[in-house]
Parts: structure tokens; C-alpha cells; sequence
């Protein structure tokens, strides 16, 4: 016999024979053993129906909750949104964005702008503010604009900067800190301590500039009385003379001195303070923390042929944010609670409102994208594009122009933007911040 033949054995052993002697029981036996099969059967069928109505009540009511059951992994692909361009971690389940992983460099802006700035005289100001699709918001916003924020970015130092970013800032030229180009020797006295006590040609920029504005060589005096001594110098700004021959460290304690004592710093773009465009939101003094105080689930997407919406939880601080819409209301209707179903966030790309104050309240004709601040007032989130068929969403930031201290201008209204935010599909959730107050009647 050869190997084939000893499987084929083997193959026929395992299959019970049916002999003479059992010809008699065998139907008994079969018809017991198919119903017992049935009854398993129709068992496993109802125990599977019902777990798998359990988890799909279970993950359309609580994506977070059905995440804890199947394990994280699972709990994460659930509940982080889809292509969102900015890195994002779970917080309490929910998705926010990771802000050690975000800088002012790696926001983009989707699509170009502009805005022209009142005739008025104040050191630094530009009189034109520009954007281009790709370009970094570093390149565009001013320390300014976020003044009074959660940010508190002018309470940094270049040093501290430098300890963030890794940055030599004896590698550094002078020009490229934007503000010392309109600061006066007296302003730099008040800015940087003891700078009055250093001698004069121990501080390159300062020694160039009093010999060019005053034709005067001065040695031995100190700073503080060169400033006296030539009472011309008060309103020459440094400027003036080219400040791409010095290096940053040429002043002595520039570094250690905190951005917002230096005169008119609101004005320094981000991209010209060496080393901010690098820095971790998370680094700042301050981050834009979540306000948890409502939390909804996209219910609904749907697209600008809606009409007449009064149920609204979005607007402006100016206005509010229950600005009902008229006409291409496209928008989304959220759940997750009795309160909230219902309620309408509306597209921002659609519906413009009131926003800003001041002089600089009439820039883009006194209008902003309807939205809501779930992050503060760094920015302002907003719905932008809607995606019916696949029910999803896509959402925006927007930024202001802000220039406080004297003259207080105001703040411009939050258009400076899109900068692409969160996508979201129905059942994710999303963060709503407060004030949420359903509107019950038009």
C-alpha cells in the first residue's frame, strides 16, 4: 500500500458507517439530532440579532461609550474626524485639536484675502493686509491681534523663544526683530533695564545710530547721558540707520526683555520675531482651552436651498448667537440631548454677521462669517462647506485685526481667513461652548 492509499484510509475511518444492525434506529436519531440543531440554530440567531441591536443603539447614541467595549483603537477611529488638516487627540472622547503640535506656521489659509487700513499715523502699521491660499498665518497676523487672548504670546522673551525653538540668537541679525525698526534710544532705555548704564561703544547699533543722526562721536558716556546730551535723538528711529550689519545680541539684554514693553510690539508680524513661527501653542503662556459646557452631535448636513431657519445657536458676540436666516440657510441640526435637538449652527460661507467694535469695526463693511467660539477669542470657528450626500462638513477659523493701547482702534470683525478646521460627519461630536440658549418660538 502506498502513502496515498494509507490517506484514503485514514479519510474513510473518520466517517461513521452505517451498519445492518443500526439501519433501524438511524431515522429516529437523525430527526432527533436536525431539531436539536434547528433550536441551536434558531438560538445563536435571536442572541446575535439582539447584540447586534445592542451595539448599534449603543454606537449611534454614545460613539465614546461603544469605543470603552470594543477597546481604544476602536474608540478613536470612531470619534476623530475625517481629513482634518491640523493634528487632533480625544479629550473626554471628544476630538480636539493637539496644540503641541500646532504653530501659527502650519495653519494655511484655504483661499486669498485683503483688507485696506484706515489713513492713520501710528508707528509699525501697515497700511495693507494680504493672503494668499497656502500661505502660513505667520506670515500675515500681528502680535496684536491676539492681544488680550488666552495666548498671552507678548509675555514671552526671545530668550524664552530661543529655549523653545533652539534658536542662536547671536546667529540672529537685528532686522530681523521687526519692532527695534521704530524704536527711539528712549524707548529701548524703557524696554531693556540698565541698557541706560552700558557704554555707548559697547552697543554697536546705538553708537552708529547717534553718529549718524548727530554727526558726533561719542566715547565714554554712558546711553542714558548720550540721550541727554543730544536731545535730537528723541525721536530718531533705529531704523534709520541699517540694522542688517548687527547682530540681535548687540544690545545688550534685548533677549531677556518680555515682547510687550518694547513701543508699539502689537505691530510685529509673527514671521518677524525670531523663532515664534515654530513655537507649540502649547508653549504659549496661554492655550485656547475647550469650553466643554456644551458638547452636540451632528444630526443633520444640509445645503443652502434651506430657508427661513430661526432655530439658530450661531452669530456674533455683537449680535448674538441666535441669528435666525432668511435665505441660503445651509447649516447643520444637532442632538444629543432634549435641548439641543434641533438647534442649527449655519454655514458662515452663506450667512455673514455684525461683528468687531471700534474704528476697525467697519472693516469687511462691519461683517463676519456666522459662527460660534467653542476656543475663546483667539478665533472663531465656523461652519463652512456642506456634503449632503456623504453627510459630512467641513469647518473654518477665522481672525481679527486688533490694535488696543493708545490709540485704541478696536478690533476688525473675525474674517482674516478660511484657515481649514475640523471635517465632521454625522454622529461625531462637536464642541459647542457656551452661551447655548435654543430659541423655542421665531
Amino acid at each position: 500500500m502506498d502513502i496515498n492509499d494509507t490517506q484514503q484510509t485514514s479519510a474513510l475511518t473518520i466517517i461513521p458507517a452505517n451498519t445492518a444492525n443500526d439501519a433501524a434506529t438511524q431515522k429516529p436519531r437523525a430527526a432527533t439530532n436536525r431539531k436539536a440543531k434547528t433550536d441551536t440554530l434558531k438560538y445563536l440567531m435571536a442572541l446575535g440579532l439582539g447584540v447586534g441591536l445592542f451595539l448599534h443603539g449603543l454606537l449611534h447614541s454614545s460613539p465614546s461609550h461603544f469605543g470603552f467595549i470594543v477597546g481604544d483603537q476602536k474608540a478613536v477611529a470612531a470619534t476623530l474626524p475625517k481629513a482634518s488638516p491640523l493634528p487632533t487627540k480625544l479629550m473626554n472622547g471628544i476630538p480636539i485639536p493637539d496644540w503641541s503640535k500646532i504653530t501659527f506656521k502650519n495653519m494655511k489659509f484655504s483661499s486669498p484675502g485683503s483688507v485696506q487700513f484706515p489713513n492713520i499715523k501710528n508707528p509699525g502699521m501697515k497700511e495693507l493686509r494680504s493672503w494668499v491660499e497656502g500661505q502660513g498665518l505667520d506670515e500675515v497676523m500681528e502680535l496684536g491681534d491676539f492681544e488680550a487672548t488666552e495666548f498671552g504670546i507678548e509675555n514671552l522673551s526671545l530668550k524664552q523663544i530661543s529655549q523653545i525653538t533652539g534658536i542662536k540668537l547671536n546667529k540672529i541679525t537685528l532686522d530681523k526683530f521687526e519692532l527695534t525698526d521704530w524704536q527711539t534710544v528712549g524707548d529701548l532705555m524703557k524696554a531693556i533695564p540698565k541698557l541706560g548704564d552700558q557704554l555707548v561703544e559697547n552697543v554697536p547699533p546705538i553708537n552708529d545710530l547717534i553718529a549718524a543722526a548727530t554727526g558726533s562721536t561719542v566715547t565714554g558716556q554712558t546711553v542714558s547721558d548720550a540721550l541727554s546730551s543730544f536731545p535730537e535723538l528723541k525721536n530718531v528711529e533705529l531704523g534709520s540707520i541699517d540694522l542688517s550689519k548687527y547682530k540681535l545680541t548687540d544690545i545688550p539684554g534685548i533677549e531677556n526683555s518680555p515682547i510687550k514693553d518694547f513701543h508699539n510690539w502689537q505691530n510685529n508680524t509673527i514671521n518677524n520675531v525670531p523663532g515664534l513661527s515654530n513655537v507649540p501653542f502649547s508653549e504659549f503662556p496661554g492655550v485656547p482651552v475647550p469650553d466643554f459646557s456644551f458638547v452636540g452631535k451632528v444630526d443633520l448636513p444640509l445645503r443652502e436651498v434651506e430657508a427661513n431657519r430661526w432655530k439658530s445657536i450661531s452669530g456674533s458676540y455683537q449680535e448674538g448667537f441666535n441669528v435666525p436666516c432668511t435665505k441660503d440657510c445651509a447649516h447643520i441640526e444637532l442632538a444629543l440631548s432634549s435641548t439641543l435637538t434641533g438647534a442649527q449652527w449655519m454655514s458662515g460661507k452663506f450667512q455673514k454677521v455684525k461683528g468687531g467694535f471700534g474704528i476697525l469695526g467697519k472693516l469687511n463693511g462691519g461683517k463676519e462669517p456666522t459662527g460660534r467660539h467653542p476656543f475663546g477669542k483667539a478665533f472663531k470657528q465656523a461652519v463652512w462647506e456642506i456634503n449632503e450626500a456623504d453627510g459630512s462638513i467641513t469647518t473654518s477659523l477665522f481672525f481679527r485685526i486688533c490694535k488696543r493701547g493708545f490709540p485704541d482702534l478696536g478690533c476688525s470683525p473675525y474674517f482674516i481667513g478660511p484657515v481649514p478646521f475640523f471635517t465632521y460627519r454625522e454622529m461625531d461630536p462637536i464642541i459647542l461652548g457656551a452661551p447655548v440658549k435654543v430659541p423655542t418660538k421665531p
